[in-house]
Formats: structure tokens, C-alpha cells, sequence
């Protein structure tokens, strides 16, 4: 799927779009530490390096997998209503992407 925007927020499930967004806004790929086992990264995130959760960074390949096999598409925003870069983004499920 290519990206599909939406108003002010896209859709992608591009590997190199959501990657080229999450660095380029300083994020990592992670999960959330809780929910990961040695088979499953479990729950994903993006580490902006802020405490609001208990997150683990994984490795982008890990993150991919678990995100294909989730049927995950990758729903955000590239800039704020004022015209700065957004960091707003959300995992939504592909079929209603």
C-alpha cells in the first residue's frame, strides 16, 4: 500500500516511509517491555526518548515482522495545524486503513 493521506494525517504501510518518518523525527522502534517475550516483541511503539511508558528499542527488522504479521498500517501526521513537524502517528489496523 502506498501512502494515502487523509486530511492532514496519511496512511502508508511503506517500510521506507514510516522509517524515513520516525527517524527524521528522532524516534526508534520499540515495544513496550511488558508485553515482549523471546518470540514476540509484543506491542509496538516508537521511543521518542520520552518516559511515558516502559519501552524497549528493537531492531527495525523486528519491528517490520511483528508489524506484518499484526496487519498493521502506519496512520500519520507530517506537520501540526501551525505548520511544525509532527510527531502524531498511531497503529491502525490495515483492513481499515
Amino acid at each position: 500500500m502506498n501512502s494515502q493521506s487523509n486530511g492532514s494525517s496519511k496512511t502508508t504501510t511503506d517500510h521506507h516511509v514510516i522509517r524515513r518518518w520516525v527517524e527524521e523525527r528522532g524516534g526508534k522502534p520499540a515495544a513496550v517491555s511488558a508485553t515482549r517475550t523471546e518470540e514476540d516483541p509484543g506491542i509496538l511503539r516508537i521511543d521518542f526518548g520520552e518516559p511515558e511508558e516502559d519501552l524497549e528499542q528493537i531492531e527495525w527488522a523486528e519491528f517490520f515482522e511483528k508489524f506484518e504479521q499484526s496487519n498493521l498500517a502506519f496512520l500519520y501526521q507530517d506537520k501540526t495545524s501551525d505548520g511544525s513537524t509532527s510527531r502524531f502517528f498511531k497503529f491502525v489496523d490495515k483492513a481499515s486503513a
